[in-house]
């Protein structure tokens, strides 16, 4: 006699991040006869480094769906996922559909389940940074307010989501700890195996910051540009700035007069895969960033941070003083890299749980 049929949910991702919070997720999945899982690749962040290769290293599993839209605004972006997120949802006829974080894809994902009337699971839910310019801000915001199971990294997140009402609204709303900590304690037990960063940049016995830079408020305006390519190169008379940067940044910055190429004082790379760059992270002296997820795995790996935004949506970050926001003026970041950089990192209590989100996210879906 057939046992019951397995639970089927759909995960809608997007951008390499997202695959690496989904293959934690999956992981623990793959545990539990009763749930099937079916992943839809919406190809929003197209990577040619999304190959067989990448799958296999990260062990997570292949997409089941490609549905190559990228390369478009944000409206006609969105627009094709929804029409075809609703043709897999419509064939596979799934239980809940599982989104993650704040890109189109997550919110494409969730409005083509709402309108078939399929439960919606957001992680990292409650995340604000009360920026309402940046497209990410109301991805998250729309996205928290049609689902079913909100998926709560934080504390703040929670309490974000209950100033905002959700209290009143259908939902189940879960504090589940950061599933990116999960990833993190996982691929960091292996980058060393699986990374030769270090040894092809020959900074094993090199003191250097890292930094990223691709938020569209920075690259996309000449003066917040500017500045913060200045402060760079001043830091980088105390330390080398090592900079995986996508090439239209690295073309938007040398634009702007310098020949960034040819100054030693920044390594600049193409981007890394997620391996070398824990590798990059362990070994660092400091952080400077505006990615939203490295000024966390910067704190998984106890660095100091510096966001180089007006805001950040992980504040509990900034009140632990782990992380400083110092925008793109040069002498704000300059002088807050020369306080920080050779600083005892302050103590801090468990913010995001205790490696086990995968597991409370997985509990969530089957209570």
């Amino acid at each position: 006699m057939a046992g019951p049929c397995p639970m089927k949910i759909i995960t809608v991702v997007g951008a390499r991040p997202q695959f690496i919070k989904a293959a934690a997720v999956s992981r623990e999945i793959a545990r539990r006869p009763a749930i099937r899982e079916i992943i839809v690749h919406t190809g929003q962040h197209f990577d040619r480094n999304m190959s067989e290769i990448f799958f296999e290293e990260m062990e997570i599993p292949r997409p089941a769906y490609h549905l190559e839209v990228n390369s478009l605004g944000h409206g006609a972006m969105t627009g094709r996922m929804i029409e075809k997120i609703e043709e897999v949802l419509l064939q596979e006829r799934p239980d809940i559909l599982m989104v993650y974080g704040d890109t189109n894809s997550t919110l494409a994902g969730a409005l083509a389940a709402r309108k078939l009337h399929v439960r919606v699971v957001h992680v990292e839910a409650g995340l604000r940074s009360f920026n309402m310019r940046m497209p990410e801000e109301i991805n998250r915001i729309l996205t928290d307010r049609i689902s079913d199971i909100l998926c709560c990294p934080t504390e703040t997140a929670v309490e974000n989501l209950r100033r905002e009402g959700f209290g009143n609204f259908p939902c189940s709303i879960v504090r589940t700890g950061d599933v990116m900590q999960d990833a993190a304690l996982y691929y960091g037990a292996r980058s060393a195996d699986k990374s030769t960063i270090i040894r092809d940049l020959r900074l094993a016995d090199r003191e250097y910051a890292l930094c990223t830079i691709h938020r569209a408020e920075n690259t996309d305006d000449p003066a917040r540009l500017k500045g913060l390519f200045s402060a760079l190169l001043e830091i980088g008379n105390d330390l080398p700035v090592v900079m995986p940067l996508h090439p239209r940044t690295q073309k938007l910055a040398a634009a702007l007069g310098p020949r960034l190429s040819g100054d030693d004082r920044l390594i600049i790379l193409p981007p890394v895969g997620y391996f070398d760059m824990i590798e990059l992270l362990k070994r660092t002296a400091i952080v400077l960033t505006d990615s939203g997820g490295l000024q966390k795995e910067a704190y998984f790996f106890r660095k100091i941070c510096l966001t180089l935004r007006e805001e950040t949506e992980w504040t509990e970050l900034v009140d632990c003083h782990v992380n400083v926001v110092v925008g793109a003026e040069k002498d704000r970041i300059v002088h807050a890299f020369r306080e920080a950089v050779h600083a005892p990192l302050p103590p801090c209590a468990s913010l995001y749980g205790d490696g086990n989100a995968s597991a409370l996210i997985v509990d969530a879906l089957s209570g």
